[in-house]
């Protein structure tokens, strides 16, 4: 008699995409399905997604995933014992509870719009940029969520309504994923995990729960705020209506957390993943490093109720893989993202060429929303090949910087090393399929770090 068959499925939703992926008891993928969405881009520096297209995405990737794996003799339908939840962090949305429907486009994390709402609160609080720092180890910036949802209160009047009728449902994708799947009008669960709300500006670190005073200062009332969760518990069960009704939801990180869990990162290692952004992040175990060089503060992952907590110093970084999608959708000198490395290897540098992805600001560590982006050193000599070229100097240059701070705030007792005193750094994300970005970026940290 054959052994029965164990499956568990991980729903990755990102910036640009979604992924849901069936993994065997072996850790192999057996099925997978990966759909794009829609971006929207209402004014310069704004960037909006619709939630609804979302969670449809979501329910298409779970279904042709599964159709997958059973064409290719699975038995998934009975063999699927949980899924778990990653998403794109930050990007803030408000839904009506008794409608289950969007009060507003979700305001994705990179977007611009709410510079003058954290230019006020820098003026009128006595910490200036830095006021809430120490409860949740973020600057005030465009980046976090709690400076979307106050925009969202002051400029939407559907959001406004819902709050003052006790109708309003805030959260991040994770969370609107999670309330949608449980059930959504009837009976969805409300709830968030630790690193997700370690995003929002709202949560402090230390006692891991929403901040009473940080939500009387902003004015932000916390009947509409989920429930905060750990990592890794049975969150609960996927409602009638999905194509896999029953099953589990057993564990929920954001991206940038689930693959530092995901590269096996003990204290004092750190792991770079390059997306839409990049972002790198050094577990600092149960201490909380605070930056003195324009990190941030994090948690790193809470694995169970009664695990112990794991934080993290994190650089991110606004613009990485998006500048290789703005080659291919907006200049045309690219028709696939694939093609930007055997562009680049056309030239062996970039002519003087430099590039500065600052389509929204720059993120760590300089934390200006008010910068843009800037090619320089162009001349009659300059092909599209250099300016390939200089779009992945680009990302390096800017890991680079990171690392740079990273290494100053954490000092040599805050790094693993090996046996030859270097520093492993571990790569992930779409890009790094990218051999040339991956030559580029060790040649640009080599002998600089460490």
């Amino acid at each position: 008699m054959s052994k029965e068959e164990v499956f568990i499925g991980s729903v990755d939703q990102g910036t640009t995409s979604t992924r849901f992926i069936i993994y065997d008891k072996s850790a192999r993928p057996i099925g997978s399905h990966q759909v794009e969405f829609t971006q929207f881009y209402p004014e310069a520096g704004w960037v909006e997604h619709d939630p609804m297209e979302i969670l449809e995405s979501v329910r298409v990737c779970i279904a042709k995933a599964l159709d997958k794996a059973t064409a290719d003799g699975h038995n998934v339908d009975s063999g699927l014992k949980a899924i778990g939840l990653t998403n794109q962090r930050e990007t803030t949305l408000l839904w009506s509870k008794s409608t289950g429907c969007p009060l507003y486009n979700a305001i994705v994390w990179m977007d611009a719009r709410t510079s003058s709402v954290c230019r006020k609160l820098e003026k009128e609080l006595p910490g200036g940029r830095t006021h809430f720092v120490e409860s949740c180890g973020l600057p005030i910036s465009t980046y976090f969520s709690a400076v979307k949802l106050l925009w969202l209160m002051e400029n939407v009047d559907a959001v406004k309504a819902a709050i003052k009728e006790g109708d309003a449902l805030f959260g991040t994708i994770d969370t609107w994923l999670i309330w949608n799947l449980t059930g959504g009008i009837n009976g969805g669960l409300h709830v968030t995990d630790v690193s997700n709300a370690s995003r929002t500006m709202l949560m402090d670190l230390k006692t891991l729960d929403w901040d009473k005073t940080t939500l009387q200062t902003l004015g932000i009332p916390a009947e509409i705020l989920p429930k905060i969760i750990s990592n890794s518990e049975v969150i609960g069960k996927i409602g009638k209506g999905w194509p896999i009704a029953g099953v589990p939801i057993a564990g929920c990180l954001g991206d940038q957390h689930a693959a530092m869990v995901g590269q096996a990162c003990r204290k004092g290692e750190a792991k770079s993943t390059y997306g839409t952004g990049a972002f790198i992040l050094l577990n600092t175990g149960d201490e909380m490093v605070r930056s003195n060089h324009g990190l941030l503060s994090t948690l790193a992952f809470k694995l169970g109720p009664k695990a112990p907590t794991n934080y993290a110093l994190e650089g991110s970084i606004a613009i990485a893989g998006a500048a290789v999608q703005w080659l291919r959708d907006s200049l045309g000198i690219i028709s696939t993202a694939s093609e930007i490395e055997s562009l680049a290897l056309q030239v062996d540098s970039t002519g003087g060429v430099y590039f500065v992805p600052a389509f929204n600001g720059l993120f760590a560590p300089w934390w200006r929303d008010d910068a843009r982006g800037v090619c320089i050193g162009i001349t009659r000599f300059t092909s599209k090949a250099h300016i390939a070229r200089a779009v992945l100097e680009s990302m390096c240059f800017q890991v680079k910087d990171v690392l740079d701070s990273m290494h100053k705030d954490a000092g040599e007792k805050g790094e693993v090393k090996n046996e030859k005193g270097e520093f492993l750094l571990r790569v992930d994300g779409g890009a790094t399929v990218n051999n040339l970005l991956m030559q580029i970026q060790r040649q640009t940290c080599w002998g600089a770090l460490w």
